[in-house]
């Protein structure tokens, strides 16, 4: 079995929004081809810790290394071209624009990103709406879109916030059946879930988050002897 290969550490990061302290010494790692989740009620510190990898928060201190160099003081832009892709739980997609207009947005960050033949065969909404102006898609393909514009830039490591929010249960599995296609082609997800249904069997390990600080680290097969601390600090 082979040693697996830390593609993503943070080590004692605390980040701060103004002066809201949010990150009370945030400590994980993911490795190399693993699907990592933070799970936690809302206000814990999850969707904070994608943003400050990325440096998206305002003041931050401790350590995060991607690939082993650390970026703690590297701008937004230049962890990004690490092979960072971001997905945010408001998707951000130009109304203004069609569905393919916005695929072909974002800078390249990778030479490996997905060729637009590539996603569609994926995502075979999006190529039947490829037309379609944003504001036209329906929630589950602005979702798809939003994953979709990502792995165009050739990210390999993929920070996705709640991706499974508010929709239909066929659009969760089939992103759920998405994830499961991108870890085999060897991608590496840190996912931010509120759905532990969606997010445990795609899970690796799980982090649970409370008070901006991980409280517990699950393993996939720890997780029916763990049911009893998940329904207490998740209501699950």
């Amino acid at each position: 079995m082979s040693t697996p290969v830390e593609y993503l550490k943070v080590s004692g990061l605390h980040a701060f929004y103004g002066e809201s302290h949010v990150l009370h010494g945030m400590n994980l790692v993911v490795n190399r081809g693993e699907c990592v989740s933070l799970l936690g009620r809302n206000g814990a510190g999850r969707t904070t810790t994608l943003r400050a990898i990325l440096g998206l928060t305002g003041r931050r201190t401790g350590s995060i290394m991607v690939n082993g160099e650390e970026v703690i003081a590297m701008a937004t832009h230049r962890i990004a071209r690490l092979g960072i892709g971001y997905c945010p739980e408001e998707r951000g997609i130009y109304s203004s624009l069609s569905c393919e207009e916005n695929l072909l947005l974002p800078p390249q960050v990778g030479s490996v990103g997905m060729s637009l033949d590539e996603i569609y065969q994926m995502f075979p909404n999006l190529a039947e709406r490829r037309h379609s102006q944003g504001t036209r898609l329906s929630g589950g393909e602005q979702q798809m879109l939003a994953m979709a514009r990502v792995l165009r830039t050739g990210a390999q490591l993929l920070l996705l916030d709640e991706i499974s929010e508010g929709l239909a249960p066929v659009i969760v599995q089939r992103l759920a059946q998405i994830i499961h296609q991108l870890k085999e082609k060897g991608f590496t997800i840190l996912l931010v879930e509120q759905n532990f249904r969606f997010a445990a069997p795609l899970a690796d390990r799980m982090y649970v988050v409370e008070h901006g600080q991980v409280a517990a680290e699950i393993q996939q097969h720890e997780l029916e002897q763990k049911r009893e601390f998940l329904q207490e600090f998740l209501g699950v």
